[in-house]
């Protein structure tokens, strides 16, 4: 059983890894522990089973000095902000406006607003329960399928983790700035550009696949008495639509004017400057936020009123936040341990070029995605597999950018864990097998559209 550097065949490394993942998917798919919880037990178990006490209240403390984990929490926050306030809801009137009168508008609806609110809280299953109440029902009416509305609204919300300002998007900037040499480091804003470069990507086959759907299943469009008036949705929500560009231009402002910045500042000021606008961004969000929702607080825009809405968000942000901060832990303790090279070269010692090595990695996480969540991959693998990406001459910028579109946005929709689809499916009351069909559909098209970036047929932008 043992040998050497190597435990029941496998590299010591790799079997730690192996262990980990079993106590995390025992905690959280069979005794039903919260994920942040078996994260930090994963924690805890890993410096038992190494022996590295030494690092233990190091790398426990860590995250705690991390910039991007506040700014996850911002997010996450903003997130709130925007659900109590209803800011979203103008946004989605004006959606209704111009697409519900098209065959399969509702379905469209879903995939815009859906994908939105899903970016900004980070979670695909939270996303179904929000806003799959409203859009699963209007598809049901339009004559979509029970099933095919269900996965719809779930494919919408998967979206969700891999597009900014997604936590899970500052989780992976946190592994790529840890990979990438002082050299070569880059700022958070033209990593934010290359993803949504990817992102823009498995958007257009979400669209192009609903529309094939809404023409098979012959769905009608949505009913004229259910269509806000175009001029009246633009006249009360087009402030709401300053929103994105609110967190885009300043990402945009330093992404493509560091350069800019450098010369009047020094390289160490426009890195500061860069941590400045990550935070500042949805501070400002909030306040516009706030202003636009005033007549939605209840007791008027009033600094108790703001601060009980802001205590009510506890519940929701606390289990995600912690989650995020253990997972900071772990990806800390793996680096510090050189478990990332022993890993990847277990994995590249199976002789893979990169060809399949583009197709297995996907299908991979799609696997782990059953059982575990895109952060806790992302975590545990994700140094791993930027050094793969980089063996094979994959840009590590790119590798990271996909990172969330093959963990996070697979972890919702692929069966037995499937979180997204089965919140969906509770809502649309669809049968499993049906809405399994469908569901891998969508899983196969989203991994074709993954290995097509990756190996270059589809560009991206800001690369």
């Amino acid at each position: 059983m043992f040998s050497g550097d190597f435990i029941f065949g496998l590299p010591v490394n790799v079997f730690y890894l192996v262990a980990l993942l079993a106590v995390i998917t025992l905690l959280f798919v069979f005794l039903k522990r919260p994920i942040y919880e078996a994260m930090f037990i994963g924690y805890v178990g890993t410096v038992i089973m190494t022996g590295r006490y030494d690092l233990f209240m190091k790398n426990l403390i860590k995250p705690s000095t991390s910039s991007l984990f506040y700014a996850i929490v911002a997010f996450l926050l903003l997130a709130h902000i925007f659900g109590e306030t209803k800011v979203v809801d103008k946004v989605i009137n004006i959606i209704l406006s111009f697409v519900g009168r098209f065959r399969g508008g509702a379905g469209y609806v879903s995939l815009v607003a859906s994908t939105f609110m899903a970016s900004l809280s980070g979670t695909g299953p939270g996303n179904v329960a929000a806003t799959g109440v409203f859009t699963i029902p209007t598809m049901i009416r339009t004559k979509f399928p029970r099933p095919l509305a269900a996965t719809v609204e779930m494919s919408a919300s998967s979206l969700g983790p891999m597009i900014p300002p997604s936590g899970t998007i500052l989780l992976v900037f946190g592994v790529l700035d840890a990979f990438l040499p002082e050299a070569n480091k880059i700022p958070l804003s033209t990593f934010w550009l290359v993803v949504w470069g990817v992102g823009i990507w498995f958007v257009l086959q979400r669209f192009l696949t609903l529309l094939g759907f809404c023409y098979y299943y012959k769905v009608d469009p949505m009913r004229p008495d259910e269509l806000p008036p175009l001029q009246k949705s633009f006249k009360e929500g087009w402030a709401a639509l300053i929103i994105p560009l609110i967190i885009f231009i300043p990402l945009l402002i330093d992404a493509k004017f560091s350069f800019l910045i450098s010369n009047r500042v020094a390289a160490e000021g426009a890195t500061a400057f860069s941590k400045t606008i990550l935070l500042f961004t949805p501070g400002l969000a909030f306040l516009y936020a706030l202003y636009l929702g005033r007549n939605q607080i209840k007791g008027g825009l009033k600094i108790g009123n703001i601060f009980d809405m802001l205590k009510n968000s506890f519940g929701g942000i606390t289990p995600v936040a912690a989650t995020v901060y253990f997972a900071y832990a772990i990806a800390y303790i793996y680096r510090d341990m050189g478990m990332t090279e022993t890993v990847s070269n277990w994995i590249l010692g199976f002789g893979m070029g990169k060809g399949a090595l583009i197709i297995f990695i996907p299908i991979f996480t799609a696997f782990l995605g059953m059982v575990l969540p895109g952060s806790s991959q992302i975590a545990i693998f994700g140094a791993t597999f930027l050094t793969i990406f980089a063996a094979v001459g994959i840009n590590p910028l790119l590798g990271a950018a996909m990172l969330p579109a093959i963990t996070g946005a697979m972890e919702g929709m692929t069966p037995p864990l499937a979180l997204s689809m089965y919140a969906a499916m509770g809502i649309a009351d669809s049968k499993f097998v049906e809405t399994s069909k469908l569901a891998f559909i969508w899983i196969g098209l989203h991994l074709l559209v993954a290995v097509l970036i990756f190996a270059g047929i589809l560009p991206v932008f800001g690369m």
